[in-house]
């Protein structure tokens, strides 16, 4: 199951720059995580303060 981003989200960058494939980028409120390419490894999670990614 791919991750998402909820609305705790801060748009600090730390689980776009932690991506191993690349799939997390800057939108409109928050990043998003292109669902598609999304590996499910779970690494956005480890690494944001606020626990926004989330699996859906």
């Amino acid at each position: 199951m791919a991750y998402k981003i909820n609305e705790n989200c801060i748009s600090c960058g730390a689980c776009a720059g932690a991506c191993p494939v690349g799939c997390i980028k800057q939108g409109e409120e928050h990043y998003e995580i292109d669902k598609e390419a999304c590996i499910e490894c779970g690494t956005c999670q480890g690494v944001c303060p606020v626990g926004a990614p989330e699996a859906e």
